[in-house]
């Protein structure tokens, strides 16, 4: 269904969402909750946004086809009151989180058992539990305040603690917490997540989020893809009464049927495109210099068996760190800032084997993988022969189990999702303050200048990843407004 044809829609809704990822869905679901009629618009032809499983490889292999692992999505304290297992989801853990490994069979793991994460770091593990142990505590009460809007916490003296971490650089933290390798890389590679250079201010957010999940919640995936998780939220939105159209381009926001509120998630820049000529000009602009980067090349592989890891514990993990020192990854990760970056070479490396944990995704034996590394915005950067050469480094033999590859790079990540601008899967660099000003200078971080349309993006908080809490906080806005028009 085109944009013309949306215009011809007869029924009135109360609300209109453009996005049907996971952003997208729980905001259509709140909405639903509060007895509110709403319509889910999807340009692509199935729903799911970044949360898509695909064949991309040979038959049998199921592959993400962008966020695999979820460890904010077990841990969303939205998610979690919702009825997802009765639509058939199931999260699918391993032992271990996360691995890094170092030379040879050495490994630092993240585990929900603090003390298997402590003897994995060696010299370091007491400075790590001194650390961590009293946030890992505090967790259940300060998650809502972390993965929420700013405001005043409900637990002022343990968000305290939790800040004075978080607005650190990764570097910095690596370096005056730890003594070894092990351990640097180890926090180096949790914080390589968020995207901007480990040197920034407030990277340690990044690094702090993830190990806190990984103690208290893990690293799981959907059994069968994360696509799983979509079909469940989709089954109770439609329970709910919920409406879905797929293959309705949004091109304005005149193009949108008749409502009373809209929620878009779409990056700040595509809502300046969508609301013009409605926004001022000054807003247009602000809107239109939210910064992007990173991008990213990512590569799935068909495998015949599982990757001969030398470290046993990246066997028992479905999510495996690759950078050999903290200066390696520091330099990885600064790359796609400097210009020109030189060549791409030795990269941070996240990887992830989910049939180490979910075996229905492949074959009997077989099993299937995927990796990344960060290049430049935009750049068209082919990184599946470096990745590949990392692999093997903790690897050996790994190329010989290779079946197929699918490689997308920074260009065609942009054209599979267009809220992926330039191949940033993130919806705008990490920086401290394009996060907490997400997505602008503002009090109401889902509002617009447009009273009754809002941002339920990644662009807003508490930022990216599968956790609907996007959605959410928009949502309780949009409903809010509602309610103060009497409608």
């Amino acid at each position: 269904m085109g944009s013309a044809n949306l215009r011809t829609v007869s029924e009135r809704y109360d609300a209109v969402v453009v996005g049907s990822g996971p952003n997208g869905l729980a905001a259509g679901i709140r909405l639903l909750q509060a007895g509110r009629s709403v319509l889910i618009l999807e340009a692509n032809a199935e729903p799911g946004g970044g949360a898509r499983s695909a064949a991309l490889t040979l038959p049998g292999f199921v592959h993400d086809v962008c966020s695999s692992v979820h460890p904010l999505g077990v841990a969303s304290p939205y998610f979690q009151k919702l009825p997802l297992a009765r639509y058939g989801l199931v999260w699918r853990h391993t032992r271990f989180a996360m691995a890094h490994p170092g030379e040879g069979q050495d490994a630092a793991v993240l585990s929900q058992d603090l003390d298997d994460t402590v003897a994995s770091l060696g010299e370091d593990g007491a400075r790590y539990r001194r650390h961590m142990a009293p946030l890992v505590a505090a967790w259940p009460s300060i998650k809502g305040d972390v993965l929420g809007p700013l405001g005043f916490p409900r637990r002022p003296v343990a968000m305290g603690r939790f800040g004075m971490v978080a607005l650190r650089s990764a570097a910095g933290v690596a370096r005056s917490w730890f003594r070894g390798e092990a351990a640097r890389r180890f926090w180096a590679g949790l914080a390589a997540h968020g995207g901007p250079p480990l040197t920034w201010r407030g990277t340690s957010a990044a690094a702090l989020v993830l190990g806190l999940c990984g103690h208290a919640e893990g690293w799981p995936v959907p059994e069968g893809g994360a696509g799983r998780l979509i079909a469940a939220l989709l089954g109770h939105y439609r329970e709910l009464g919920g409406q879905l159209r797929t293959q309705a381009v949004v091109r304005r926001l005149s193009d949108l049927p008749a409502h009373r509120v809209a929620l878009l998630s779409v990056t700040p820049r595509q809502l300046a495109e969508m609301a013009d000529p409605e926004l001022p000009r000054r807003t247009r602009r602000a809107l239109a210099r939210r910064r992007f980067g990173p991008s990213v090349c990512k590569v799935d592989w068909a495998l015949s068996g599982p990757i001969p890891w030398q470290a046993q514990a990246c066997r028992e993990t479905m999510t495996v760190h690759l950078g050999r020192s903290l200066d390696q990854i520091l330099r990885s990760e600064a790359r796609p800032f400097v210009t020109p970056g030189g060549p791409l070479a030795a990269p941070y490396v996240l990887l992830t084997q989910p049939t180490v944990g979910d075996p229905s995704r492949a074959p009997a034996g077989q099993h299937t993988a995927w990796a990344y590394c960060h290049v430049p915005w935009e750049s068209d950067e082919d990184a599946t022969e470096v990745i590949e050469a990392e692999i093997e480094q903790h690897a050996p033999g790994f190329s010989d189990l290779i079946l197929a590859r699918h490689t997308r790079t920074a260009p065609a990540l942009a054209a599979y999702n267009p809220t992926y601008v330039g191949g940033d899967i993130a919806g705008g660099t990490a920086s401290l303050w394009q996060m907490v000003v997400r997505p602008a200078l503002t009090l109401d971080p889902y509002g617009t200048p447009l009273p009754h349309v809002f941002l339920c993006s990644s662009s807003t908080p508490p930022g990216p990843a599968v956790h609907g809490l996007c959605g959410l906080g928009a949502a309780e806005r949009a409903l809010a407004y509602l309610a103060s028009q009497g409608a």
